[in-house]
């Protein structure tokens, strides 16, 4: 079985990001990126089933700029067999993404997609479903446990996160997953694999070799900081604490 992965270079959810002072957007001069964490987590998932031999082989892909080597790299370095860039300097919006991975899907023939539930950058959570409703694929979203038996199983039954606590679902294959915060807790890669992930196979492509038109269908108007939060004060009793709350919060 074959599964493929897609991931994404973010900056370190580590970082405190500026606004450009013109409000065009993030300020990403000389700026900390790394891989994003649920993609991350994805990997670690990918790779997991590999170990237990139901996997045969995995393959991580990213669509973004060159830089993107890097995160493909780190993918690598955790267990990943070999990687693909479909290198573009456009700002790849989620269903031109979905549209880049589906191209990637009917070449590669994997039987399951594991993807991080949303990107800690935009937080879209778009590109698992988009690219489930372009397969026509089961999906399962949200996932916080994966089971699948063995290599030539027709299903997988995952956990599904859900406002009310935990759904169970047994997703037909091919499928896609998305993964959740608790699906697993991913290794760090060792410094033998980090040199071993180098020699790792990496392909680049382009967007137009896949057929697909990555231009950007939105705009974005402005972008600001969040206003400062005021300082708190000290109440003296319940009643003041309640008088606050009423005429100045007007929250009751």
């Amino acid at each position: 079985m074959k599964i493929l992965v897609p991931v994404k270079r973010v900056v370190d959810p580590d970082v405190k990001v500026r606004v450009k002072a013109d409000g065009s957007g993030v300020d990403l001069a000389n700026i900390k990126t790394s891989i994003n964490p649920f993609d991350n987590i994805a990997v670690e998932e990918a790779v997991r089933l590999k170990e237990q031999g139901i996997a045969t082989e995995v393959v991580v892909v990213s669509v973004g700029s060159t830089s993107s080597q890097e995160t493909l790299r780190a993918a690598l370095a955790i267990g990943a067999d070999r990687g693909i860039l479909v290198e573009t300097d456009v700002d790849v919006q989620p269903l031109a993404v979905a549209k880049v991975l589906k191209a990637l899907v009917d070449k590669e023939q994997p039987r399951l997609v594991i993807a991080g539930k949303q990107a800690v950058d935009d937080d879209a959570n778009q590109t698992g479903q988009e690219l489930a409703a372009l397969l026509g694929w089961a999906q399962g979203t949200f996932v916080s446990k994966l089971v699948l038996q063995k290599p030539d199983a027709d299903e997988i039954t995952v956990s599904r996160e859900i406002d009310g606590g935990l759904e169970t679902l047994a997703l037909k294959l091919p499928a896609v997953v998305t993964a959740d915060l608790r699906l697993n807790e991913p290794r760090y890669a060792t410094l033998p694999n980090v040199m071993k992930a180098k020699k790792k196979p990496l392909d680049v492509v382009k967007p137009a070799d896949l057929g697909v038109d990555v231009a950007s269908r939105l705009t974005t108007l402005k972008v600001s900081e969040p206003p400062n939060r005021k300082a708190g004060i000290i109440v003296a009793d319940v009643a003041q604490l309640v008088e606050k709350l009423k005429n100045e919060a007007k929250v009751i």
